[in-house]
């Protein structure tokens, strides 16, 4: 079976490593994800591809009870649909990154909740290659 990510230069996979890709810049020194051909607070072109942390905390969430629409379709139909969490993770460095969260029980997901980098198959295609997406688990439930 052949892995492929959903999006180019999303993350990075080595073995059980997977960082994020987000882009730092090298002339004020902000740091954007997904990474960027050019810094949004000030413009350089100055920017360079670098591996975000693993680990975080949890800044917010909610819980998306519908299905989520193209181009974002997964392998999930509406029978076997269940509602996900999606949520802001903030990394050191108070970088906050949007994500589907593998936990969606609420006392499961106190605000603050140190959470875990992960990946997950979001489909699999016809021809057997499964799609892989990034998402956050709470630490404790983490693979």
């Amino acid at each position: 079976m052949t892995d492929r990510a959903i999006a180019p230069n999303l993350f990075v996979q080595a073995g059980e490593r997977v960082a994020l890709l987000g882009s730092g810049c090298k002339s004020c020194g902000a740091v954007a994800f997904p990474a960027a051909a050019s810094c949004a607070r000030c413009t350089s072109a100055e920017v360079e591809i670098i591996e975000l942390p693993r680990r975080g905390r949890l800044w917010t969430w909610t819980l998306q009870r519908f299905m989520p629409k193209a181009p974002y379709r997964s392998s999930e139909t509406e029978l076997t649909f269940r509602p996900f969490g999606l949520g802001y993770i903030e990394l050191p460095g108070a970088l906050r990154v949007e994500s589907r969260l593998l936990e969606n029980d609420p006392a499961k997901l106190p605000i603050g909740a140190e959470m875990e980098l992960v990946l997950y198959t979001h489909r699999v295609e016809p021809d057997g290659t499964r799609i892989l997406n990034y998402a956050f688990a709470p630490v404790r439930t983490a693979s």
